[in-house]
């Protein structure tokens, strides 16, 4: 895609979800995504000639999260906000039980199926984005996908929708 644009428009949600999923909908996940998306714009040139810019956009706007919630951990005294009630609201197309399932997962693991399966990554993709090997996605991706298959099947009016989405 030589247009940003179009990159914007087409990659926008998918990495809005992803970032949301990764973040556990920690408050500032929005302002990530659009520092990130403003700084590809700003580099476009460079950006739209790397092997995957969606992967670009999306380490950006993880870093920026991370910077953001160190930074609010510095300046607050005290525990941190809750954040629970933002992945509440989120939207994305995630059931509300499947969501609250993979907001449950460890952070890597939470990572990996919002890079895998949201943003549709390869392996080697998420595993660049993330800094770690992509035989170690695929094992947090397994571990991942049985964890939720474990407690999906507890959880009370399970329809076969969700359980085909893993």
């Amino acid at each position: 895609m030589d247009d940003f644009g179009e990159f914007y428009a087409a990659r926008k949600d998918a990495v809005y979800r992803a970032v949301l999923v990764a973040t556990r909908g920690q408050p500032g996940a929005e302002d990530a995504v659009a520092e990130a998306f403003t700084r590809a714009y700003a580099r476009w040139d460079a950006v739209r000639t790397h092997p995957n810019p969606t992967a670009w956009v999306l380490r950006t706007a993880l870093n920026e999260q991370r910077s953001w919630w160190r930074r609010l951990r510095r300046e607050l005294p005290g525990d941190p906000p809750d954040v629970g009630t933002v992945a509440d609201r989120a939207p994305g197309g995630l059931d509300a039980r499947l969501r609250a399932l993979v907001m449950a997962l460890p952070t890597r693991q939470r990572e990996v199926v919002a890079l895998r399966l949201l943003a549709d990554l390869s392996a080697e993709e998420t595993g660049r984005t993330l800094r770690i090997g992509a035989a170690t996605v695929h094992v947090h991706l397994h571990r991942a996908l049985a964890t939720l298959r474990t407690r999906l099947a507890a959880v009370p009016g399970d329809g076969p929708l969700v359980r085909e989405k893993l």
